[in-house]
């Protein structure tokens, strides 16, 4: 199945279609991040352990988040990819809504493997249509922008979330949150045009013979030694990133026994704002310093990761709550300062007709290793802590630093990622009159003038 021909798009619909794409992603992560300010009401009213609480926000979803990306990736790269993010986000605003009816761990593991089955085609079309709205040299700014919707989409989960679990109870919460994200359904299918793919990048996929195999697609991706280092380098600062995102609203109830209402509060604010700080920073950052040296688009990052270790543990081991929670802002930036950077030179090394597949590979490795094992061994940790030493209140103060371990890991990939790129992605000129221009390189095609 194939679109029609999709018609020329002007760069002001580019910016109005990227809007679309962010509110669409808000709802991703806002379904996604909801169920982590809820754990102290489901610990109590499920009678669920911190080992299940940790599957429910990592493992569990991971699995079938990556299970399910990578055939969704292969069906975006071939069919107009809005109607991919129409059925992605039906599915997953209803089981999200279908949450508010379980009775236990298994039935709500069960909805979220729905969610997850839902969100698994969100990132991968969303990622392939922003690269052909946008000219290889604005993608890592309009990835930042879209990015945002996590860190924004977190806030809102922080704070939606807390504010009506605390008023209404998380079975309402669940529904409300749920029905409310089917409303951006209209405005998707009616408002997002398809662009024509590689329409900056001189390629026409639609007609250029066979197309390749999945298994040619993996070789290519494996052979692009900066692909290879960033993908694990990214997934192990997820691995921290979800680690704290999952398990710092009961850190700090249990810890510092703050109130759900204040606590909702500190962390929207910390989880939002830090995070859209980090996520656009990067993106702009990056993309600014890369005009000179392709390299420190994966410099910033490293150097990103590097920071988050030493304020993390400070954040973990201070004993004033108000002083971890001015500590914990920089962790909120630092961690989320790979993203758009990460996704621009990922969609930029490769062909348009596989870069949803690129991005689903993406997914699958940083998934698993980051929001699956992440909140998964935190969890673990805890309650090997609390039942084999007594630390039934403190057992997250121990096992929440072990964060750091992947970040410090991440930040020497994002390095050695850094040192083959001007191999393998050609450095980026900009002609006064706005095109991409950039040398020849056998595996990055050339990009076409910004029309």
């Amino acid at each position: 199945m194939r679109s029609s021909e999709p018609r020329e798009l002007s760069m002001r619909y580019s910016w109005f279609a990227l809007a679309i794409l962010f509110v669409l992603a808000l709802s991703n992560y806002l379904d996604r991040t909801i169920l982590s300010i809820m754990q102290v009401a489901l610990k109590k009213d499920l009678g669920l352990t911190d080992t299940q609480l940790g599957t429910l926000t990592g493992l569990s979803f991971a699995i079938f988040y990556t299970t399910l990306a990578l055939p969704i990736a292969r069906v975006a790269d071939r069919v107009a990819r809005k109607y991919v993010l129409a059925g992605a986000l039906t599915v997953w605003t209803l089981m999200t809504a279908a949450s508010s009816l379980a009775g236990g761990y298994l039935s709500l593991l069960a909805c979220r493997i729905g969610v997850a089955a839902g969100e698994a085609g969100c990132v991968p079309a969303t990622h392939s249509l922003i690269s052909d709205y946008f000219p290889r040299h604005r993608r890592a700014t309009a990835m930042a922008i879209w990015g945002l919707a996590l860190p924004l989409g977190g806030m809102l989960g922080f704070a939606v979330g807390g504010q009506l679990t605390a008023a209404v109870g998380w079975r309402r919460a669940f529904l409300l949150v749920g029905l409310g994200g089917l409303l951006i359904l209209p405005v998707l299918l009616i408002f997002l045009r398809e662009p024509k793919r590689g329409r900056f990048d001189g390629e026409t996929p639609d007609t250029a013979g066979p197309r390749r195999s999945a298994a040619a697609s993996l070789r290519l991706l494996w052979n692009l030694r900066s692909y290879r280092y960033l993908v694990i380098g990214e997934a192990l600062q997820a691995w921290a990133q979800n680690g704290m995102m999952s398990w710092n609203a009961p850190f700090y109830s249990r810890v510092h026994h703050m109130p759900l209402a204040e606590l909702a509060t500190w962390l929207a604010l910390i989880t939002g704002l830090g995070g859209a700080a980090g996520t656009f920073l990067g993106g702009a950052l990056a993309e600014r310093m890369a005009k000179r040296d392709v390299r420190w688009y994966m410099r910033v990052p490293a150097i990103a990761a590097f920071l988050t270790v030493p304020f993390a543990l400070g954040q973990y081991f201070v004993g004033d709550v108000y002083l971890s929670l001015a500590l914990a802002v920089i962790p909120a930036i630092m961690v989320n300062v790979y993203m758009a950077p990460g996704n621009a030179v990922s969609q930029s090394l490769v062909p348009a007709d596989m870069r949803a597949f690129t991005s689903a590979v993406f997914v699958l490795v940083v998934s698993v290793g980051g929001l699956g094992l992440g909140p998964t061994v935190v969890g673990a940790l805890s309650d090997l802590l609390a039942d084999r030493f007594g630390m039934v209140e403190t057992s997250l103060r121990y096992a929440l630093p072990t964060v750091v371990l992947p970040a410090a890991a991440a930040a020497a990939l994002f390095w050695r990622s850094s040192m083959h790129l001007r191999d393998e992605m050609a450095p980026l000129h900009e002609t006064p009159g706005g095109a991409d221009v950039a040398p020849a390189d056998p595996a990055l095609p050339a990009a076409a003038p910004l029309r």
